[in-house]
């Protein structure tokens, strides 16, 4: 019996797939795409359609844990509700599920709902789960590396309560020990949430100030015009899709998405090692454009 990493091949998945084969799992990929990362050694890529149902009670079927990821599209709530079903026929009892930081409290963004949804209706199958609910990623601002590194403008809206924004590879490391631990257990283990957050949270202002001094360089801050964040977004998916977004980055800047008190003492104890920093991510990132 395997972990099935379904959404195994995209950015967070494709690294949670590294972190388990480096510890040694028998794992499996399963996405839509084969991961531009390539598969590391041993490890099964199936390429295939979540909606094909008998390619997933087969896949199933040879899996005895789960990492549920799926993305944020039109058709998300459809896609994942399929997904906890099957799992819930297939009576397997160790899952890892990928949700996010104020999914309760950014409904009206359907990627919100629809992870709530998920959430919702893991507790309701009584499907023995762990929910991580991830802060927003450093590597969301690798695509804006030129307008940083070279334009001085930094336009990812992260408004001025604060977010607790968090390194990917952290992420998937959180991941894939939760993923071993169930995997692992003589029995299946309780439902719980994680809060994956990074280690000091940032507003729009302080980001701007980080890398004014890594760069040298003066860097102005326009994340808050929600609009031109929108059309920039236009850009890289569907327009339905940019407004989502914006709604959700709506609520960040009135809300701010801080993980709870004692969140990356956890995180940090279940690493044995610090939180990676956004000044170090940054850093490389500079690094890289010179």
């Amino acid at each position: 019996m395997a972990i099935l990493a379904i959404g195994g091949t995209g950015q967070i998945g494709s690294h949670v797939v590294e972190e388990l084969a480096r510890r040694g799992a028998e794992v499996r990929a399963f996405g839509s795409e084969p991961s531009p990362r390539g598969a590391p050694a041993g490890v099964e890529e199936v390429i295939g359609d979540i909606f094909d149902i008998e390619l997933m009670r087969r896949l199933l079927r040879e899996a005895s844990t789960v990492f549920v990821l799926n993305p944020a599209v039109a058709d998300e709530l459809a896609r994942v509700l399929l997904t906890l079903s099957l799992i819930d026929e297939a009576r397997i009892q160790r899952v890892v599920y990928l949700s996010m930081m104020g999914v309760d409290r950014f409904t009206d963004a359907s990627r919100a709902a629809a992870k709530l949804a998920a959430e919702q209706t893991i507790r309701k199958l009584g499907l023995p789960t762990t929910i991580l609910r991830p802060n927003a990623v450093f590597q969301n601002d690798v695509p804006l590396k030129d307008a940083i590194t070279r334009h001085h403008r930094y336009t990812t809206p992260l408004g001025s309560v604060g977010v607790t924004v968090v390194d990917l590879v952290d992420v998937a490391e959180v991941a894939a020990l939760e993923l071993l631990r169930r995997e692992r257990s003589a029995a299946p283990l309780p439902t719980e949430v994680i809060e994956v957050v990074g280690p000091e949270a940032h507003t729009g202002q302080s980001i701007v100030r980080l890398w004014s001094d890594v760069l040298g360089e003066n860097v102005t801050y326009e994340g808050d015009d929600l609009d031109a964040v929108e059309q920039r977004m236009r850009g890289v998916m569907p327009a339905a899709g940019a407004y989502d977004l914006k709604l959700v980055f709506r609520g960040i800047l009135r809300e701010g998405v801080l993980g709870a008190p004692g969140a990356a003492e956890r995180l940090v104890a279940m690493l044995g090692r610090p939180l990676r920093t956004y000044r170090s991510f940054a850093r490389t990132m500079a690094g890289a454009s010179s």
